[in-house]
């Protein structure tokens, strides 16, 4: 069988050089690799490196008498398995959007009915900005598979979304889009059935107060990623976050500790279940069915009641997964905290970390794993790394 072949096109920004990164492993998969380089993505990296690197000729325009005496563009279109434009900076994903053809990239990209992955990286300003995002949600209802970017620091000095994958993450896409790792259908964790919960939850004090915590979902969320990528059926009860959902997967949203309780219940049965979910251990007894409104003068009183336990409730329940893990976020003590919590709890695994920091919110943690058997220690990792592991961890378990 015919290797597949990748036409990667290297958009201009700092984060082009991990396209050089991302060839060698193109490559090492056994795939055949072309690249356009664009005349933005040519100040950061030469197209000497990228020949060396994919042992192809490089494609800078679309001007090229040779080449374009035999529509070089639309050979290149048509002869690929699949387009990956990497780095997608938010020009090229503008001009991607409005089909403008100003380049041999655009030209190509206009020109091809082969799929398309855009894998962004920019300023956050410029990434959260309307314009952008309406682009990405055009080209999302095109066809075109647009991967969000990583949250981190920035060559700009800022900081949030709009870092570009690691190139790791990013083969990994590519392998899912050419169906050499179907998400949900293939590996190690095929015809295993996950629940996963991530998020918040918000417990209304009237309509339009609630309580709530810091929690973003984003480790929950590559948690759940992690484990479609790896075949399973996965899952995903969520708290309310602003996050996409990952490939693969069927996503239950919920506001609440009682909706998310009722939703892990209708889960159910499951094989493995992750409770990631900062759950609310306390609701008001009596959320107030208008705005409290302040009056100048004696404050108003919050009644609490506690809510489900959902990770002990599932513990005790007929339908108990064969692996059942929770998570503790805690301030202080933690390995002692999580160890007391594994024992009230009756779950198999606590994974726990220190959140005294901008760990909730934040795109790296450090857990501990912790088990009757006892405690395994992860240093600070990216959190889709964290997920990973956690999942490679799991697989190694269950089989």
């Amino acid at each position: 069988m015919k290797p597949p072949h990748i036409l990667l096109i290297v958009g201009g920004g700092i984060a082009a050089y991990k396209a050089c990164e991302l060839i060698r492993l193109i490559r090492k998969a056994g795939m055949s690799v072309r690249c356009v380089l664009t005349d933005g993505g040519a100040q950061f990296i030469t197209p000497m490196t990228l020949a060396a690197l994919s042992e192809n000729e490089v494609f800078t325009t679309l001007w090229d008498l040779k080449n374009e005496t035999e529509m070089g563009h639309i050979q290149l279109s048509r002869e690929a398995d699949l387009i990956v434009v990497c780095p997608a900076t938010a020009d090229l994903l503008a001009k991607m959007a409005a089909g403008i053809s100003d380049s041999l990239a655009t030209t190509v990209l206009l020109a091809t009915d082969t799929p398309v992955l855009a894998v962004p990286a920019m300023n956050v300003r410029m990434w959260q900005h309307a314009a952008t995002q309406r682009n990405v949600a055009r080209l999302r209802s095109d066809g075109v598979t647009v991967v969000d970017p990583d949250d981190g620091a920035m060559a700009c000095g800022e900081y949030g979304p709009g870092r570009l994958p690691e190139p790791v993450a990013i083969m990994e896409r590519i392998e899912a889009a050419l169906g050499r790792r179907p998400i949900g259908k293939a590996g190690p964790l095929a015809g295993k059935r996950i629940l996963i919960t991530a998020g918040p939850t918000h417990e209304p004090i009237d309509p339009v107060r609630y309580i709530a915590n810091r929690s973003s979902g984003r480790q929950g969320f590559a948690i759940a990623e992690a484990a479609a990528a790896m075949g399973a059926d996965v899952q995903l009860i969520s708290g309310p976050v602003h996050l996409p959902t990952p490939p693969g997967m069927t996503r239950i949203d919920v506001e609440t500790a009682r909706e998310m309780a009722a939703a892990v219940d209708a889960t159910l049965p499951a094989d493995i279940a992750i409770l990631v979910a900062a759950v609310a251990d306390w609701r008001t007894a009596d959320a107030a069915e208008q705005k409290i409104k302040k009056t100048g003068g004696a404050l108003p009183v919050l009644q609490l009641a506690e809510n489900p336990d959902i990770l002990a409730g599932l513990a005790r329940d007929a339908r108990r997964p064969a692996l059942l893990v929770g998570f503790a976020a805690e301030t202080e003590n933690v390995i002692e905290h999580a160890q007391a919590k594994l024992a009230r709890k009756g779950c198999d695994w606590i994974v726990a970390n220190d959140v005294s920091g901008d760990v909730m919110g934040g795109s790296e943690n450090a857990v501990h794993i912790v088990t009757a058997d006892g405690v395994e220690s992860w240093s600070n990792l990216p959190k889709d790394q964290v997920a990973r592991k956690l999942m490679e961890k799991i697989a190694d378990v269950i089989r």
